[in-house]
């Protein structure tokens, strides 16, 4: 049985849909935003149905008061209005009562004939992002959304109950992927917990009873990052074969995990190798200030990759991968970093040299095998986490449109 075609604006006409678009620059200012308070939904925490926390921004009471009719509630959907137009968000429970932000158009149900979950699978098809994307082409500038264009989507829309049906499917997969996520956030937080506490707050076991000498516990050397970190190790690859490319797009400003979905496959390489273990360390201004570091754990046994020539690769000589990414995520390592920065306003580059001037203490090798043995099962774990959510990911968005179109009966 087929499914009858709707365009959003017949919903907007008869009231089911209502649209509102984001407060006017001169509503919400540069200076009204403040360390903490109330999330705003800007474009760049917009991606495919979900949200993307990274540099998320805060508003004061005053401002929501003031701006209440932009406040968000469960299932609104938000889309981008400049460049990320085939991007767009389902607003969770947890992200009730955050504010839209200036550059974002939001969708708001007022029926129960449509399923907001159901909409925003529609609206992750390959085929909708790129009628968006042609949609809203503009050669001059950026490609940009208006209420136009969202009345003219086109919707492919079943019963309730069939709604009800493809979306519990879905969400199934999606349930199981958000679970794997926050395992990984749980296991990579315990061991640079563990790092901190041991090697920077110097609460290793037995510490009480350790002397401080020059700086470090007795017993420990005091080193620099070359002594025991191998920095932008030499690389060869065979001439002509097919290799991985990781571009900075790649790396998360929050976590180890490299994002695949952005991995190309090149027959030329960069200057810019590397191997699983390896650490991926942004050296280019913002995204060295944002956090981009990345754990190499996707290659098979031997393999060489390479990436973006603003990366750093960082790997391991006299202590574990563990302890270097560790290590590179600490504050007072990126501090170092960004200190050596120098080049033109926007393209500032790390200089390699700061590496040499930054100086810790390399513990004893029992503790380092204490912390490597707990740090090794919590890697070894996020790596088969990854894994999984790739497969899991992949079986959805196969069976993303055959669900849609209703090809595969539920």
């Amino acid at each position: 049985m087929s499914w009858a075609t709707h365009l959003i604006g017949e919903f907007i006409e008869k009231n089911d849909i209502n649209i509102q678009t984001g407060p006017f620059g001169t509503q919400l200012k540069a200076s009204d935003y403040t360390v903490e308070g109330t999330p705003v939904i800007n474009v760049r925490n917009v991606g495919y149905g979900e949200l993307r926390a990274e540099k998320l921004e805060f508003v004061p009471d005053s401002v929501v008061t003031r701006l209440k009719k932009h406040l968000l509630v469960s299932s609104d959907i938000v889309f981008g209005r400049k460049g990320a137009v085939d991007r767009h968000l389902l607003v969770k429970d947890g992200q009730e009562g955050w504010m839209q932000g200036s550059d974002c158009i939001r969708m708001r149900f007022l029926t129960d004939s449509i399923n907001p979950f159901f909409l925003s699978y529609a609206l992750r098809l390959e085929g909708h992002k790129q009628w968006m994307l042609t949609q809203c082409a503009n050669k001059a500038t950026m490609a940009s959304l208006n209420q136009d264009v969202i009345c003219r989507i086109p919707i492919k829309l079943p019963g309730k109950k069939t709604q009800e049906a493809v979306v519990k499917i879905l969400r199934t997969y999606d349930d199981l992927i958000e679970n794997n996520r926050r395992r990984i956030q749980l296991l990579e937080q315990a061991a640079r917990l563990l790092y901190k506490e041991w090697f920077v707050y110097l609460r290793f076991p037995g510490h009480d009873h350790v002397k401080i000498k020059g700086g470090v516990p007795e017993g420990w050397e005091k080193v620099t990052v070359p002594d025991i970190i191998e920095i932008n190790p030499k690389e060869t690859i065979t001439k002509g074969i097919d290799i991985h490319y990781v571009p900075m797009s790649s790396l998360s400003t929050s976590g180890m995990a490299i994002n695949n979905s952005y991995i190309e496959i090149r027959n030329k390489p960069t200057s810019v190798k590397f191997r699983n273990g390896d650490v991926l360390f942004a050296r280019i201004t913002p995204c060295l200030e944002n956090g981009k570091t990345g754990f190499v754990n996707f290659l098979a046994e031997d393999e060489v990759a390479c990436g973006s020539t603003e990366f750093i690769v960082l790997r391991g000589d006299r202590v574990s991968p563990y302890f270097t990414y560790c290590l590179s995520r600490t504050y007072d390592f990126k501090e170092n970093a960004i200190k050596s920065m120098i080049g033109s306003s926007g393209r500032q580059r790390v200089q390699v040299s700061c590496f040499g001037e930054y100086q810790i203490g390399l513990p004893k090798r029992i503790l380092l095998d204490q912390f490597d043995d707990f740090a090794s099962k919590c890697f070894n774990q996020i790596a088969l986490l990854i894994r999984q959510n790739e497969r899991l990911v992949k079986a959805r968005d196969l069976l993303l449109p055959r669900l849609m179109s209703g090809e595969v009966a539920v």
